[in-house]
């Protein structure tokens, strides 16, 4: 005669709960990976079919498409219409920096005088240019769209707290293309 053990209700219950927290962790966890390589796949896809600006010290790179609507930023970064163009004029990129949208411009409140931020055209052409000024604007300041009769790029996003912006100034140094 074999002794066998009968597990009680408890120990049964304990065992599918168990499992069944295990199986929706495992699919919870599935579905943000999945997720986050989703939106890898769309970014370098995006980055490969448009502009791309990059500050590689802050670790920001992004796509830059055209308009600055809701539906393009929630994408990367958007070029403001009728300001300059690749290498000429002001040539205006605004991009969010939140945890909830695309967080392309996150660390851009780190920027530094001198640090450069490259821009690439479809072609994958390069221009350069050098953080020359930073500061904080309201959001009705649209005069740091205007042209200065210069070549620079100027780079906006909200501050922390989204009630201003943070416009970041580079001016040209060098363009190939």
């Amino acid at each position: 005669m074999t002794d066998k053990k009968k597990l009680s209700k408890k120990q049964i219950l304990s065992f599918v709960s168990g499992m069944t927290a295990l199986i929706v962790g495992f699919g919870i966890l599935s579905f943000f990976g999945i997720r986050k390589i989703y939106r890898e796949v769309h970014k370098h896809k995006l980055m490969k079919e448009n502009m791309v600006v990059e500050i590689a010290e802050l670790g920001i790179k992004a796509p830059v498409l055209e308009g600055t609507e809701q539906s393009v930023l929630s994408e990367g970064a958007g070029h403001f219409k009728d300001t300059g163009d690749f290498g000429k004029g002001n040539f205006c990129i605004a991009a969010h920096s939140s945890v909830i949208y695309k967080e392309y411009f996150n660390s851009l409140k780190n920027v530094e005088k001198g640090m450069e931020i490259l821009l690439y055209d479809k072609e994958k052409n390069t221009a350069a240019y050098k953080v020359s000024d930073f500061f904080i604007v309201d959001p009705s300041e649209t005069w740091v769209l205007d042209d200065f009769g210069d070549d620079r790029i100027t780079l906006i996003t909200c501050t922390d707290d989204g009630s201003q912006r943070l416009v970041v100034v580079g001016l040209l140094e060098t363009k190939e293309g």
